[in-house]
């Protein structure tokens, strides 16, 4: 299953970013956030055992929900995380290689970008979700610049900073969704406070909706 078709049978567009999660505690956190109504989950490569972390997700919960890599920033690295089962590929920058062999192999890209020039260019390698990082760094008015000019099927990501402050007025902005890294998750916390703040993440998502 691709981003796009998870997020019409009504998922909720909040990637949950696990950075720093080893796999012992991957289960337990994993069902916290699919509990609360959070299914898409990336755990970045520069986390202890990153691998293990995917694969242990994988192996609980990809029946439902979608799990992958992020801060990938090499084809070799992608194929390491088709291998043990990811389905997202998420960047920090546009690397056309990254993005050719994630849709080679079936997988979703998910490339970071700034400017509609990186935009532009990772739309043309085959990306249709953009992680625009770091959202917040250029103004509100950024993304509904970008909004003008990008082709009107492209999703933007809006990440860095993100958590149920913000969430709704990214969404209004125009995101198709957000990224929420250390307002979710930090090594450490327990999985009380991990499902406490998932929650209260979607009932802002929800509150979006009925509006």
């Amino acid at each position: 299953m691709d981003l796009s078709t998870h997020l019409s049978q009504g998922a909720a567009p909040i990637i949950a970013i696990l950075r720093g999660i080893t796999p012992a505690e991957s289960p337990a956190i994993g069902a916290a956030l699919i509990d609360a109504g959070i299914s898409i989950i990336e755990v970045p490569l520069n986390s202890p055992e990153p691998l293990g972390s995917i694969a242990q997700l994988q192996r609980e919960f990809g029946a439902h929900a979608l799990i992958g890599a992020g801060t990938v920033l090499s084809a070799q690295q992608v194929e390491a995380v088709a291998d043990v089962g990811g389905r997202l590929i998420v960047s920090p920058n546009v690397n056309v290689e990254v993005i050719a062999r994630t849709a080679a192999l079936g997988l979703e890209p998910i490339p970071g970008f700034l400017t509609a020039t990186e935009a532009l260019v990772a739309i043309a390698a085959g990306a249709a979700h953009l992680k625009l990082f770091p959202a917040p760094s250029l103004g509100s008015g950024h993304i509904k610049a970008l909004r003008d000019v990008l082709p009107r099927q492209t999703e933007i990501w809006a990440v860095g900073g993100m958590g149920a402050h913000n969430l709704t007025e990214w969404l209004h902005l125009g995101a198709r969704g957000v990224g929420v890294g250390g307002s979710l998750y930090k090594p450490g916390d327990s999985t009380a406070t991990v499902s406490q703040r998932a929650c209260a993440l979607i009932g802002c998502w929800r509150d979006h909706c009925r509006r």
